[in-house]
């Protein structure tokens, strides 16, 4: 019974809270059923078939520098900082013109629109640190099944938590936009790109573009689910998340899961000597500029109960906080 209300008081109340789901004793993270979801399904597979094929057709590397300076920074900018540091787990402030730029460069991934990012994220990261949970939220069904589901279908749980964004979020208009037409923001930046460079630029700074940036970061969170090293156990937690090094770039940091379960309130995620965080260091040049403050990190947060050091690094570190 202890560990059951400190996982409530985990997941409710305090720094490490999911901040937009309404959690209550009668909440289920286990019964549900997956179902094909049409709109992401045709969406992720137009993109693919569009990058697969006309992307060799239309290779120049002027279109293939437009592609990796994009997906790097829609990626780092909209993903990694506006949506997952800014928006999901509020780790630091900045001024709501600024997030609403984060947060429509988020978009532009093409993983889908801020609500259902959202919501998606906080369902998996409260089901995961419950003894147990449904395969789709644990990455539990292997890679091709899992590469399905997440691509392609929805989960419907019998019993899930209400989803609220909160007050400044879930009624702002311009998220409420973003959401109806996260499809339609590819629009203008394709129009941009084929005045400047024609159909090549068009292929692979939107169709490759959304193919690698929504397909990896599917992969990574698999592997960050799955396989790597660790340096923290949540106590009790049905998913334990593995830091998976060689994508710490291509993640913009994100890839330092195990640090990022156990500190999920933290700006930073490369917490040790050595763990590059692009992310991490965009937030601290926009703190640097004045535009970003009350940056979160495990040195200034209170020490979150219910994690195990499992390495000696990690160890030192806790004895650190607490001495």
């Amino acid at each position: 019974m202890a560990n059951i209300a400190m996982r409530m008081e985990d997941a409710t109340k305090g720094p490490f809270k999911v901040h937009s789901l309404t959690i209550t004793p009668d909440t289920d993270p286990i019964t549900g059923s997956v179902s094909w979801d049409p709109a992401r399904s045709l969406w992720n597979s137009g993109m693919m078939f569009a990058a697969l094929v006309l992307g060799p057709l239309f290779f120049t590397w002027s279109a293939f520098g437009v592609f990796l300076v994009l997906l790097l920074v829609t990626m780092c900018t909209g993903h990694s900082v506006g949506f997952h540091r800014r928006l999901i787990h509020r780790t630091f402030q900045c001024p709501k013109w600024l997030e609403h730029v984060l947060v429509w460069s988020g978009t532009l991934v093409g993983m889908q629109g801020p609500f259902w990012v959202m919501r998606a994220h906080d369902i998996r990261d409260w089901a995961q640190r419950q003894p147990d949970c449904h395969p789709f939220l644990k990455h539990g069904g292997g890679m091709l099944r899992d590469g399905w589901w997440n691509l392609h279908c929805r989960l419907q749980l019998e019993n899930a938590p209400a989803f609220d964004p909160g007050p400044g979020i879930g009624d702002d208009r311009f998220y409420r936009f973003l959401q109806r037409s996260w499809m339609l923001q590819q629009l203008p930046l394709a129009l941009l790109l084929y005045g400047i460079g024609g159909w090549p630029w068009v292929i692979w700074g939107i169709c490759v573009r959304v193919t690698v940036g929504v397909t990896s970061h599917w992969f990574v969170g698999y592997l960050c689910h799955s396989h790597g090293p660790q340096n923290w156990h949540v106590d009790d937690g049905a998913v334990q998340a593995h830091d998976v090094p060689w994508a710490a770039i291509l993640s913009m940091g994100e890839s330092w899961h195990n640090n990022h379960h156990a500190f999920p309130a933290s700006a930073r995620h490369g917490i040790f000597p050595g763990q590059i965080d692009i992310g991490f260091r965009f937030v601290q040049t926009l703190e640097s500029l004045g535009l970003a403050w009350n940056v979160q990190t495990p040195d200034n947060l209170p020490w979150r109960p219910g994690i195990s050091a499992v390495t000696p690094i990690a160890a030192a570190m806790a004895r650190s906080a607490a001495s």
